[in-house]
């Protein structure tokens, strides 16, 4: 298995993905045999046939973060999962990714997206071929994601962020385009601010377990 296999790069304006032309140049057929050329163009994407796409999302996200790729991702024959996680711990986390393959059969590709490039690593199972990193977080073994995430200064731009009473950390009013959403329309912003999900601190503080990235060298 790779370390990092990229599809693309995450579209923060609508907190969608943006894939790159290998998955996407059938974006606008208009006919059939667009689309049937399309399909026989994916068996060179590199996946393995009949695989199940598990799109996990980050951070005061949910899966309609992927709204975008979705459709996209079918068109190519591929089956597409958008796997809910509760956020309270990595330890969590990972349970209720694992949870969500058991609703798989055959080979599995794991995408995460910021804080669940963390949570792909410490799925532990056989069908997992690939992992995905969407501008994702690759902890090491024992590493936190805070550690990796606040290793490089952040700009003076960037929102405060601290837990609340109950340890859930949540974006302050206004800063939501600054952490998340930088090319977002305003519309969107406000809307991506009010159904925010938060994250416990746990899910930062906790040490990552060895990676699978660095435990299983099969490729995909």
């Amino acid at each position: 298995m790779e370390r990092r296999r990229f599809l693309g790069a995450l579209t923060a304006a609508s907190l969608g993905v943006a894939l790159d032309v290998s998955l996407t140049k059938f974006v606008g057929a208009q006919n059939t045999a667009q689309a049937a050329a399309d399909l026989q163009a994916s068996k060179t994407s590199g996946f393995p046939p009949n695989s199940t796409i598990v799109l996990v999302h980050g951070a005061w996200a949910d899966g309609s973060c992927w709204r975008n790729v979705i459709l996209p991702l079918e068109r190519r024959g591929l089956h597409v999962i958008c796997a809910p996680i509760p956020m309270t711990s990595l330890t969590n986390d990972a349970t209720a990714l694992s949870q969500v393959l058991e609703r798989t059969s055959g080979p599995v590709v794991l995408v995460g997206h910021a804080y669940s490039g963390a949570v792909i690593a410490a799925v532990r199972a056989d069908r997992v071929k690939s992992l995905v990193y969407v501008a994702a977080l690759a902890p090491d073994e024992g590493e936190t994601v805070a550690k990796v995430f606040y290793r490089d200064p952040k700009p003076p731009e960037s929102p405060q962020l601290a837990p609340d009473s109950h340890g859930f950390i949540w974006i302050p009013d206004g800063g939501f385009r600054q952490a998340v959403a930088h090319k977002a329309s305003a519309e969107q912003t406000s809307i991506a601010t009010s159904v925010q999900r938060p994250i416990a601190i746990q899910c930062i503080q906790e040490a990552a377990p060895t990676p699978a990235w660095k435990t299983n060298r099969r490729g995909s």
